[in-house]
């Protein structure tokens, strides 16, 4: 049996699962290299990753470069004598240190490679209605998420699903899916496949402005779906006209009801504490949405103390 002496890379929260079933199944980790701390908040003092925060509470070695082709950076990692990487939501690494273990550097990705590729697997899983996710451990290769694929595991969408809860899933599944990657290499039992050479696959577009704006016109399902696929982050957005006036909202919940009416694309029908929009094969009722400068909030409490006018439309 290998005896494996781990570096691992990770920023946010979903890293922070796998890192800690590492630790927990008594892996050696020699070092975590993470994003350097941030300004954040209102006050903008410096804020570290999730993943260093959890790295020092169990008195790991943290590294935080800002170039990961420093010589002096390069040097700290062969220092550490480690003989294999392990890659959870870090950024693309260059060859000289994803090449550098001798037993590789595996990567651990939020879809069922190569299906969504990319920056936003998660969230574009839903937006496209898919009822089947997973996650996929592979070896690191020259190109973004190419690499001969190690493991795979399904994992389920369900109706209701969020983003949000989505992330959580695939966030535990793939800690599970890490575990058994490194017994695998441990064992020197590694069987790999190739990806696929074609271009069929579907991809995982960066999230921007654009792609993020809900298209009213839209089927209602597809409407749903895109809600769905960004919240609660970074939230389906949209235009909303009332007495004249012209403010982006964001939408985080809605509920959709197939339904034959006669209103216009995007004309909003208040019905007690419901807000419904009005699309082409139904409406969207809104039970969670932001205004600018204001928290997120359910309709009822919003309906409390804003007027919806009569010419009040989503676009």
């Amino acid at each position: 049996m290998r005896d494996l002496r781990i570096i691992f890379m990770g920023t946010p929260d979903f890293a922070v699962a796998t890192l800690k079933t590492i630790t927990e199944n008594k892996y050696t980790v020699v070092g975590v290299i993470t994003a350097p701390d941030k300004p954040a908040g209102r006050g903008r003092k410096l804020k570290a990753s999730a993943v260093k925060e959890y790295a020092l509470s169990k008195n790991l070695n943290v590294l935080q470069p800002t170039n990961l082709k420093d010589e002096h950076f390069i040097e700290e990692l062969k220092s550490l004598h480690a003989n294999l990487q392990v890659v959870v939501a870090f950024r693309m690494l260059p060859k000289v240190v994803w090449d550098m273990p001798e037993y590789g550097t595996f990567n651990l990705h939020a879809s069922l490679l190569p299906d969504y590729r990319g920056a936003a697997p998660i969230n574009w899983a839903i937006i496209n209605g898919e009822q089947t996710t997973g996650v996929t451990t592979f070896f690191i290769d020259e190109k973004i998420d190419t690499g001969h694929i190690i493991f795979q595991k399904e994992v389920a969408i369900e109706d209701q699903d969020t983003a949000g809860v989505l992330h959580d899933k695939l966030m535990i599944s793939g800690a599970e899916l890490v575990i058994q990657t490194l017994k695998a290499i441990e064992n020197n039992t590694v069987i790999t496949a190739p990806q696929p050479m074609d271009t069929s696959f579907k991809t995982a577009y960066k999230l921007n402005r654009d792609n993020t704006k809900i298209d009213w016109n839209k089927n209602i399902h597809i409407i749903n779906n895109h809600i769905r696929g960004l919240s609660p982050y970074p939230t389906a957005w949209c235009e909303l006209l009332n007495k004249g006036k012209l403010e982006n909202i964001k939408i985080y919940e809605a509920v959709p009801v197939e339904e034959i009416h006669s209103f216009e694309v995007g004309k909003i029908i208040i019905e007690d504490t419901v807000i419904k929009v009005a699309v082409k094969n139904g409406y969207l009722m809104i039970t969670k949405l932001q205004f600018p400068g204001k928290k997120a909030m359910d309709s009822k409490a919003l309906l409390n103390g804003y007027i919806f006018y009569r010419d009040a439309k989503m676009s």
